[in-house]
């Protein structure tokens, strides 16, 4: 039993391939959304601090 679970684990590498396609992709679209979303973002924000400091 110790012999097979031994084996087990040095059989078992995983996915590295796929879990660094899923973290670029991940990465290219918060690049996208950011550059798409960003500057009505910043203007949102800007608004809302001059609201604050009108009050």
């Amino acid at each position: 039993m110790l012999v097979r679970m031994r084996r087990a684990l040095r059989d078992e590498r995983g996915d590295v391939p796929g879990w660094v396609l899923i973290t670029l992709m991940t990465a290219g679209l918060v690049i996208i959304i950011w550059g798409l979303a960003g500057p009505a973002l910043s203007q949102v924000f800007q608004q809302a601090i001059d609201r604050v400091i009108a009050f």
